[in-house]
């Protein structure tokens, strides 16, 4: 009875050793697809989705069509360097954050003043939004 006892828990403690080995290789697998853990950077927007974010962005801001095609057309090519900068591996985020800032001036330079006001707090708002994403993600 002793050595079947003694089977048995070895079976057990096997088990339980493969288990958790191959929960932690799953787990390592999926940090190292990112980076090896690293947080990699979002997936870029298509073209569909660069359109409704301007049309989401032109509902808040009440743009005239004409800002609105200017506006579209900032957001197409800031994504495009964004993609060039990025397919090259990882850029350095100073020159990342540079590039967005640019962006936002430019984008800001066809708005009017009070659209500027409108268009810094939907940033705010939406970086909010992506940073509570990250967490849960």
């Amino acid at each position: 009875m002793k050595l079947k006892m003694r089977k048995i828990w070895k079976l057990v403690v096997v088990a339980l050793v493969i288990t958790t080995s191959a929960f932690a290789q799953q787990r390592g697998q999926q940090g190292g697809q990112r980076g090896g853990g690293k947080q990699a950077p979002p997936e870029l927007p298509t073209s569909k989705e660069i359109k409704t974010m301007v049309s989401n962005l032109s509902g808040e801001l009440l743009l005239s069509d004409e800002q609105e095609e200017q506006v579209l057309e900032l957001y197409t090519l800031h994504f495009e360097e964004v993609e060039n900068k990025t397919k090259s591996g990882r850029p350095d985020r100073n020159e990342m954050e540079e590039l967005k800032e640019d962006f936002e001036n430019e984008v800001k330079a066809v708005l009017t003043e009070e659209q500027q006001e409108l268009f810094t707090a939907y940033l705010k708002k939406n970086s909010k939004k992506r940073k509570s994403k990250r967490k849960i993600n």
